[in-house]
């Protein structure tokens, strides 16, 4: 059976890149910026850069205090990157589209206003990563959240790997991403992702209530304050992007991937497979090269024992 992360996936197209998927509208001292991609907002290209410039121009205003990422749609707030797009890409191809990604996270990151995501529905993959990336996370009763990333053969690509264990931990992280399982609001909330969750029709203003006061701290007082919190948390945040992006990128073109995403287009289930010429799909992975090992110098030095 095709898990529900993927039949929402299917729904979703790339759709016309001169369209506007994404759209702001200022209340008071905040922006509401709006994913509009239906009917799952699926991450597509455009959507990912439009993305970009929404989030960026929320600075210019100087009367801009805070931004909510909400969504248009009925289910979701993102079902995840564009499978159609990914399919056929290469590494080189892949590692350019995994940048995109990235670049939508760490803009959010990088902002020096507080972020906030208003989720309801489908939460999965990329939206996940995007959601991960913001300061806050307020969900509706009815939101999934889930990384099926390792079910198309690869594994998340935009920060999952880096956001989701320092937000929930790594043992919840390892079950979320290895198994790729949805999670509902309740339980996200207990595993610490989601900050509050509310009913459906209390979503945005509850949103907007935490804007507001967000809004009336002195901005500069907290736009240090997220960019301490950020480096106290994780300062080593570029060179782990890095690496999983390097990761991401080497698994399109495996057979797992290239399996995993047809399957998903087709909404077939996919075999099992064992791993078969496992030595020589592994290369340039990190568990086939051999351990790093110490200049012989200071090897001795922390093994050598003092005489009694």
């Amino acid at each position: 059976m095709v898990n529900t992360a993927a039949r929402l996936l299917a729904r979703g197209m790339a759709g016309d890149p001169g369209t506007e998927w994404v759209h702001s509208e200022r209340r008071r001292r905040t922006v509401v910026v709006t994913i509009d991609h239906p009917p799952v907002n699926v991450l597509s290209r455009p959507v990912l850069d439009q993305l970009v410039t929404h989030l960026e121009a929320t600075v210019a205003d100087p009367e801009v205090r805070a931004v909510v990422l909400v969504s248009a749609s009925e289910n979701a707030f993102a079902a995840g990157a564009d499978i159609r797009e990914m399919e056929p890409m290469g590494p080189s191809e892949a590692r350019e589209h995994g940048a995109r990604g990235q670049r939508v996270t760490r803009t959010i990151e990088r902002l020096p206003l507080p972020v906030i995501a208003g989720v309801h529905g489908a939460c999965f993959g990329g939206g996940l990563e995007i959601a991960l990336a913001c300061d806050f996370v307020i969900a509706s009763d009815d939101a999934r959240f889930g990384q099926p990333e390792v079910n198309l053969g690869v594994m998340p690509g935009w920060g999952g790997t880096r956001r989701l264990p320092r937000r929930i931990g790594a043992p919840r992280a390892r079950r979320w991403i290895f198994t790729g399982e949805p999670v509902a609001a309740r339980e996200a909330y207990s595993d610490g992702l989601v900050d509050r969750v509310v009913p459906r029709y209390e979503l945005v203003p509850a949103c907007l209530t935490l804007a507001e006061e967000l809004s009336a701290k002195p901005p500069l007082a907290l736009a240090a304050a997220k960019y301490a919190i950020n480096r106290a948390i994780d300062p080593a945040i570029d060179e782990g992007l890095a690496y999983e992006l390097d990761l991401w990128a080497r698994l399109f073109g495996t057979d797992g991937q290239k399996a995993g995403m047809k399957s998903f287009l087709a909404k077939t289930p996919l075999a099992p497979t064992g791993r078969p010429d496992w030595e020589r799909a592994s290369a340039g992975f990190p568990w086939a090269a051999p351990p790093e090992r110490p200049p012989e110098g200071k090897r001795d030095k922390r093994t050598r024992t003092k005489s009694p």
